[in-house]
């Protein structure tokens, strides 16, 4: 059976030590081993069960440790279990048994009571105290210091989370770091990963808004994020992305983080471009260009920075992630609505070809968006190139397909459907010139660009 490694509240796993009677030189060195574990633990507020005091069996700290003839110890309940049900074999190795009888592993009893009697979990007042000496060290420009503590301890669970996330100047201290000019880039990391680690906790979100967005004594914040998306690890410009997602909450802050005052655009656009293979930074970077294109200028903005063409690219590449191509599909019907938009999918070479290839290979959502861009293109503005590029990747045929998936007579891909049909079915009869294209009068009125 498996042997799985339980963690409880402070430190990095002991080695395995499979000798159920250890002898007296392995002995001194566990010892020392143990004492080093247990001062770890004091010092970070995180206890690790090593693994030599978990049952194979049930995972659990010993109570009452036996050795089988194969040196392999078991809790004397959970191994008196397993023979009684029949079984001859060691659980942990499968090898068949000798002799069933087992001797108790005396020595591993002694660790085990001495480790816990030495590792009690620490109180509340402990931790307290901890979180409140990490806020002056922070307050006295020594965040370096402590910074990958708090990283440590906010990933050791739920109720570290919670208390640093409701401790009384914490997140105002946190926060305050990313105002600072000159911080190390490393610092900067360790602060985004912790707001990251405890967004979910309650009014974190509304906190970091204010903090971020409203208040003028940090409304330098931003530029950290910058300078983390230019110079940081790939896990922490992920974690950038995340915390400035949640805080984006109303439009107004959608529209100060995008603003080209801020320079942020430019350097998300560049940041995808320079790393063009990394499916899951574009599926958090995507997501953020969704939550933040609310406003024509912002649009046009992306447009003018060169988001079709990623997009497009990103779309024709054969290793992209499903959930990339359709948020690349949900931007484009949102850049479509504009004139820099619709200029710029005239003008790419493949974007529309990319579009029609995708259909009917996506989720109904990024189909109706796919939909959506062909109709706009071909239909609404009458893009003659658009409808050449739609026509000649056989668009009739997998428009066709979408239209027999839809439903109901009322639904409006269903209708943008047959109007793409009776478009490019003129296109295919005058490739050469689309005159056919040029005098069709659509009567559709049911999607207009905003």
């Amino acid at each position: 059976m498996p042997r799985k490694q339980r963690r409880y509240p402070l430190t990095p796993s002991s080695p395995t030590i499979k000798s159920p009677l250890p002898s007296p030189p392995i002995f001194a060195s566990l010892s020392f081993f143990f004492s080093k574990e247990t001062k770890m633990g004091r010092d970070e507020l995180c206890i690790t069960v090593p693994s030599l005091f978990h049952c194979p069996i049930s995972l659990d700290v010993m109570n009452s440790p036996v050795s089988l003839c194969t040196g392999v110890s078991y809790d004397r309940s959970s191994i008196q279990h397993w023979l009684d049900s029949g079984h001859d074999t060691c659980p942990a190795t499968m090898q068949v048994l000798s002799s069933k009888d087992f001797v108790p592993n005396l020595t591993l009893r002694r660790l085990i009571n001495l480790w816990t009697s030495s590792n009690s979990s620490p109180s509340t007042a402990d931790l307290e105290e901890k979180v409140m000496a990490w806020i002056e060290e922070i307050n006295n420009a020594k965040p370096e210091r402590c910074l990958d503590s708090i990283v440590e301890f906010a990933s050791r669970g739920e109720v570290n989370r919670s208390l640093l996330a409701s401790f009384d100047g914490f997140l105002e201290t946190i926060v305050g770091v990313l105002s600072i000019n000159g911080m190390q880039i490393r610092v900067l990391e360790s602060v985004v990963r912790i707001l990251s680690l405890i967004l979910l906790e309650n009014g974190v979100n509304e906190k970091l808004h204010k903090l971020i967005l409203k208040s003028s004594s940090n409304s330098s914040c931003l530029p950290s994020f910058i300078s983390i998306l230019r110079n940081g690890s790939l896990e922490s410009k992920m974690a950038c992305f995340t915390v400035l997602e949640s805080v984006t909450t109303n439009n107004e802050s959608k529209r100060f983080i995008a603003g080209v005052e801020n320079n942020f655009l430019p350097v998300i656009i560049h940041l995808i471009k320079i790393d063009n293979d990394n499916q899951e930074l574009h599926d958090v970077v995507l997501s953020f260009l969704i939550a933040v294109s609310v406003a024509r200028s912002i649009k046009s903005q992306l447009v003018q920075l060169g988001i079709v063409e990623v997009l497009s690219n990103m779309m024709s590449s054969k290793n992209a992630a499903i959930s990339v191509v359709e948020k690349s599909l949900k931007i484009l019907s949102m850049v479509c609505t504009c004139a820099d938009g619709q200029s710029a999918l005239s003008g790419d070479q493949k974007c529309a070809g990319a579009i029609v290839e995708r259909l009917m290979k996506v989720s109904k959502t990024a189909t109706e968006d796919a939909v959506v861009v062909l109709w706009s293109m071909c239909c609404l503005f009458r893009d003659e190139k658009v409808v050449e590029k739609v026509a000649r990747s056989n668009g009739v045929t997998k428009v066709l397909l979408v239209m027999q998936s839809e439903v109901g007579e009322g639904n409006y891909v269903r209708r943008m459907c047959g109007d793409l049909i009776k478009v490019l079915r003129f296109g295919c009869k005058n490739v050469g010139g689309f005159s056919g294209a040029v005098s069709y009068e659509t009567k559709t009125t049911h999607i207009m660009p905003c």
